[in-house]
């Protein structure tokens, strides 16, 4: 992408005014969208952004720059404009320039950009039909297509200097049902760290007919009471709470700052003995894994919250300076335009002992939420309110009747300490995380579990 002689001039230029760290990340990026409404292609978008950032230090001191002028001249004057803001009084010699190869660790078989456009429409039409048919009351399908190949070159006055390419597609379908005056969507968006052989191995017939069947059940759905129950959630996508309530507050970006309630607790408890709670960027060709971070460190398996006690956090190259601790791999960014910061890949709570079967027998009187919607988080105080998608009543240890309009309100590290179940069917869902370093591909996920009690609000009066 740009030759080790330019790169080693850019980092020394960076360096010229006192700094004592500088990094070089190369980025070239090819995307496409596709939307498809009404059984016909309503948007397509292709495009290719090539960019370079540069990032100095000095202590903890941190100046970014960034152009899409790849010529030396442009990269030189980047690099001169990160150094002005600098200013110390020793002039340091990077390090040589150590190429290191690391192998693809999610390796793809066909790549998007070889794949006719025709054939990437052909998906999006069988899934539009199989959603569209699955019920009279299914009103509106959507169904957007996105893949992209990201290069990326990391190079920094330290010696490193790797390259990466990563592949991701994507597949989202949305239905709405209406009846008279009433309407409910339904939405699936699976994804992957994969060609278009993800898409040529999907189970189209699942994921459209779980679209349309949430539209079509909250439809009908009574209104949920509001009050305090225990509340069943169900696996994949119910971990997004976790992730946006807790994981965030792992991330050293708050945490170094002091600005979680989990600072400066490791080895305390902090959840239930049921917990464990995992961020593993290396899981093979999931949608949030990683080769390597946007700081050219290997992916890893961080295990955060083990039985209950807090164990580590998620640690960039910045965050690890402020608080004297090594790099966990989580330095990630959304592209050029932003410097990395300490952010999660697939985050999880581990299986427990129970089963799914055993939970919901085990549960009296409650709300069994099988699909999250989204919501809002403080990531410094944990607390949350999230909307559920597809929810139920529970009563007598079995799932009743659907109900629609429900919220779960609370705190997400009191949550941690109150929940009293885990299953072992845990699987992951595919999103989007937004964050200071821009939007970026996560997976959370957890097995079923039980919180023994939760703030749920609804279009119902209480019990």
């Amino acid at each position: 992408m740009l030759s080790q002689s330019i790169i080693n001039d850019v980092i020394t230029a960076a360096l010229d005014t006192g700094g004592d760290f500088a990094e070089v990340f190369v980025e070239d990026r090819f995307t496409n969208n596709l939307a498809l409404q009404g059984g016909k292609i309503e948007s397509s978008l292709s495009g290719r952004d090539f960019g370079i950032g540069i990032r100095v230090f000095k202590g903890l001191q941190s100046v970014y720059a960034y152009t899409t002028d790849g010529s030396r001249e442009g990269l030189l004057k980047a690099a001169g404009n990160a150094a002005q803001a600098i200013r110390g009084e020793k002039i340091i010699q990077p390090a040589q320039l150590q190429r290191e190869i690391i192998p693809a660790a999610h390796p793809i078989s066909l790549n998007p950009r070889e794949v006719e456009k025709l054939r990437k429409v052909d998906v999006m039409k069988k899934a539009y039909e199989i959603a569209k048919n699955y019920h009279n009351s299914i009103q509106q399908v959507t169904v957007r297509y996105f893949d992209e190949e990201q290069n990326v070159l990391i190079a920094n006055s330290e010696g490193k200097f790797v390259e990466d390419r990563r592949v991701r597609s994507r597949l989202a379908i949305q239905s709405i049902a209406a009846e008279g005056n009433k309407m409910q969507p339904g939405s699936y968006g699976p994804g992957a760290h994969k060609g278009f052989e993800f898409m040529e191995n999907l189970n189209l017939e699942h994921y459209a007919n779980e679209a349309s069947r949430i539209a079509v059940t909250m439809l009908g759905a009574d209104p949920c009471p509001s009050g305090k129950f225990p509340v069943i959630i169900d696996n994949e996508f119910g971990g997004v709470i976790f992730h946006e309530a807790c994981g965030h507050g792992l991330e050293a970006t708050f945490v170094a700052k002091e600005n979680s309630v989990f600072a400066n607790r490791i080895g305390e408890k902090v959840a239930s003995d049921v917990v464990t709670y995992v961020d593993d960027g290396t899981l093979s060709n999931e949608w949030g894994s990683i080769t390597i971070d946007d700081e050219g460190e290997k992916a890893r398996k961080n295990v955060l919250i083990e039985n209950g006690i807090l164990k580590g956090y998620l640690i960039d190259k910045l965050g690890g300076r402020r608080m004297g601790m090594e790099s966990t791999g989580s330095g990630r960014r959304q592209s050029y335009r932003f410097a990395p910061t300490s952010r999660m890949t697939n985050t999880y709570i581990a299986n427990g002992k129970s089963t799914p079967a055993e939970i919901i027998s085990n549960t009296e009187h409650g709300i069994y939420t099988k699909y999250m919607g989204g919501g809002q988080v403080n990531p410094t105080t944990g607390d949350y309110n999230f909307a559920v998608m597809e929810a139920y009543l529970v009563k007598d240890g079995k799932i009743g009747k659907p109900l629609k309009g429900a919220t779960l309100i609370g705190n997400g590290p009191k949550t941690l300490q109150l929940v009293d179940m885990v299953a072992n069917n845990l699987d992951h869902g595919a999103g989007m995380c937004g964050s200071q370093s821009g939007s970026i591909p996560v997976n959370v996920g957890q097995p079923m579990i039980r919180v023994s009690e939760m703030t749920v609000g609804g279009t119902k009066g209480g019990k």
